[in-house]
């Protein structure tokens, strides 16, 4: 219904309950009940008087002991207030979880790092054993330490902007995984409520990804002045893994010493431009008998750090990339996904593991999460917060993670 004038709303209203809170945020212009099967009690059109996101703390206050949450959303360039029966009450989780898997991915990483370090005999004789065990022993702790503080800094990044806003979230979790070459496929925390809004949303989403790299890029470079160049072999007779390269790690090396790595016999007659073009997003021709830096443990640590900050970038879904791309966009943000599964299907005829990541994202990442205020938008500064979280992605992301020859 239409109301042309406020003698005329006050009349049409006055059997309304809500309609006294409502009315005190927003110039009502049109309303309808909800029917049994629809899961909300009332829907208000109209304009909000004042700014939104105080709107929509004062109008959550006043409604809270009569258990209803107001969600604000914009329909056809309308204000439109939805209340709904409930107020989220999360019970709080049990930390004991959290400690237990914390505990069991040191154990799994620490072994991961012990095992890729080892170099010595493969025997039952202790007194062999050894000294080798206690060099990879050290080299797999300086790893576990390193890769950790990265994973508990990115996960701690999200937990602390959440409280910080007082959106109730759990501890991380992690998740051990010792068969991995980290001994880890890292870890989650989990939001118990959705966001207030958009500018909530993206500081929580942004915050991890930002605070892993102030603890990875400080780690890469400790790890890289640690590492060593030398000449690779021009025919691979045992098993050797090389790490991709994003444009972040690419500088890094440069930085570091003083040249772009892997560094090629030679170039086969192309542009160096060329070359390097298409080993960036192909990992090829190999670059055997070339040079490369072979990467210590913190080191690796770091390049790892940077990975997960890229996979967590991508901008789909319940991704932190998901949730930033959609603070700038909205619903619009749909519009992402096809380039991004196409993209991800392109980049697995080089590496397969992107398959495996576009049929997540495709199974999963169709679902944002939807603030319970949609009409306050980002202000200027988180504007330009989430479009450097974007270019971060572009800086940290990783054609080809890795690629693995003579097994």
């Amino acid at each position: 219904m239409t109301l042309p004038t406020t003698e005329i709303q006050s009349q049409v209203f006055s059997s309304d309950p809500y309609y006294t809170y409502v009315s005190k945020i927003m110039r009502i212009e049109e309303k309808d009940w909800g029917k049994e099967k629809q899961n909300y009690i009332i829907r208000y059109r109209g304009k909000l008087n004042g700014e939104s996101s105080e709107a929509y703390d004062k109008l959550a206050e006043s409604l809270k002991d009569l258990d209803i949450t107001p969600l604000f959303r914009l329909e056809e360039d309308r204000h439109t207030i939805v209340l709904v029966k409930g107020v989220i009450k999360p019970r709080p989780p049990n930390k004991l979880v959290n400690l237990i898997l914390f505990i069991l991915t040191i154990i799994s990483v620490l072994f991961a790092g012990v095992i890729s370090n080892y170099s010595g005999p493969l025997t039952t004789e202790i007194d062999l054993v050894w000294p080798h065990l206690f060099e990879a022993l050290k080299l797999g702790l300086a790893f576990t330490v390193s890769l950790l503080a990265i994973l508990l800094a990115h996960e701690f990044g999200h937990y602390l902007a959440a409280r910080y806003h007082k959106t109730i979230v759990t501890l991380p979790y992690f998740i051990p995984f010792p068969l991995s070459p980290f001994g880890t496929m890292g870890a989650f925390i989990q939001l118990k409520e959705p966001p207030k809004n958009k500018r909530i949303l993206l500081d929580i989403g942004i915050a991890g990804p930002l605070a892993g790299l102030v603890i990875a890029i400080p780690v890469l470079f400790i790890g890289l002045s640690l590492s060593e160049v030398d000449r690779l072999p021009l025919v691979m007779d045992q098993a050797v893994s090389l790490e991709g390269n994003s444009i972040l790690y690419l500088l890094a090396k440069f930085i570091v010493f003083g040249q772009w790595l892997p560094g090629p016999g030679g170039y086969a007659g192309l542009n160096p431009i060329i070359y390097w073009v298409r080993y960036f997003f192909t990992g090829l021709p190999l670059p055997f008998g070339g040079v490369d830096v072979l990467l210590h443990p913190v080191a690796w640590a770091g390049w790892a750090g940077l990975l997960v900050t890229a996979l967590n970038l991508i901008p789909a879904g319940q991704l932190d990339g998901g949730h930033i791309i959609y603070t700038l966009l909205g619903k619009k943000s749909r519009m992402v996904l096809p380039f991004v599964l196409i993209a991800l299907i392109a980049l697995g005829t080089v590496w397969s593991g992107w398959w495996l990541w576009a049929l997540l994202i495709f199974l999963l990442g169709r679902v944002h999460a939807e603030p319970l205020d949609q009409i306050t938008p980002l202000d200027p500064n988180r504007r330009v917060l989430a479009v450097f979280g974007l270019l971060v992605f572009i800086l940290v992301f990783t054609p080809v993670p890795l690629s693995i020859f003579g097994v």
